[in-house]
């Protein structure tokens, strides 16, 4: 009896890594096969201000489901989990008031950190400021809030396998032991994840890949508790994909709307993927830290007692 138990205990840790292992795998797999075409045709975004190609945007678009659909896959062939809405947290923040105040904040907090980026960079001289006109603004702020509502698709397929899948999964700890490694893992499989169109310089252009690589490293590790954090206080991954669609998107063509017009940007030293960014996100994620807001429950899969638990705590 005693040696059955000690070949249960020394199997566990290989049937909790079986799933993440399979999901990462799939992932960049999937991340690979879309990005294919770019890579044989020889692709290199060498400009910030470049517009991205038809066959670029399709690419990126087939490859941001890659997480979701190897969640989804984990999920049912190798875990058998229970209903997806429950194993990746794809369900609406209740109640319903609350669900809208934690998806203003998945805009807001990702809003406000791209501001305090830029603050940061024109005050050491980082970012070259230009003049900012009331209309073309406006008009660039609606044509944006159109455009996350459009592209929130793509942002579930990142975070249902982010947020929704591998974070709780790599959390999961009775005493819980495994919280820092599971963001730091998260955070790091989430920027290796971008290798294919890092070394095509696409967050970071004209930048070679030892330089971009560990950039995105940085990048990725510090704002993924901030995802996290909105996802744990709403017991939903909603706000956590709109965080992420504001971050690709809206934060993007804030330093572009921003800037100078002649100005060259390089988003190493500009926005929230460069060091102006990256105090600005270490503040609040320091913030966030120290007042136990990025405290999780043993079970993140949660049943509906451990939804409230994890909201009152938030």
């Amino acid at each position: 009896m005693t040696n059955v138990s000690a070949l249960s205990v020394g199997q566990e840790p290989v049937r909790r890594w079986r799933g993440p292992l399979v999901y990462l795998t799939l992932a960049n797999l999937g991340m690979w096969a879309a990005m294919s075409p770019l890579l044989i045709d020889g692709f290199q975004r060498s400009d910030a201000r470049e517009e991205t190609s038809a066959l670029a945007e399709v690419c990126i678009a087939a490859a941001m489901f890659a997480p979701a659909l190897a969640a989804i896959l984990v999920n049912r062939l190798v875990e058998r989990g229970g209903l997806l809405r429950d194993a990746l947290a794809l369900r609406w923040p209740r109640p319903w008031g609350r669900g809208v105040r934690a998806c203003l904040m998945g805009l807001a907090v990702p809003a406000g950190l791209t501001v305090a980026a830029l603050t940061i960079g024109t005050a050491t001289g980082a970012y070259p400021l230009g003049e900012l006109h009331w209309a073309p603004t406006a008009t660039w702020a609606a044509s944006t809030l159109l455009q996350i509502a459009v592209s929130l698709p793509l942002f579930f397929g990142e975070e249902l396998g982010w947020q929704g899948y591998l974070f709780p999964r790599l959390a999961r700890s009775r005493n819980g032991s495994r919280l820092l490694p599971a963001y730091l893992l998260t955070g790091c499989a989430f920027a290796l994840w971008h290798l294919p169109t890092l070394l095509m310089g696409g967050q970071y252009p004209g930048r070679p890949w030892y330089v971009s690589v560990p950039a995105m490293l940085i990048s990725c590790t510090l704002i993924l508790p901030v995802f996290t954090w909105l996802r744990l206080r709403s017991g939903s991954v909603l706000p956590a994909v709109l965080a992420h669609a504001f971050v690709s998107t809206a934060s993007v063509g804030m330093v572009k709307q921003a800037a100078d017009p002649t100005a060259t940007l390089d988003p190493l030293h500009m926005g929230l993927t460069g060091w102006p960014g990256w105090l600005a996100t270490a503040a609040l994620v320091a913030y966030l830290a120290l007042t136990g807001r990025l405290r999780l429950p043993v079970d993140t899969s949660s049943s509906p007692h451990r939804r409230s638990t994890t909201e009152r705590a938030a």
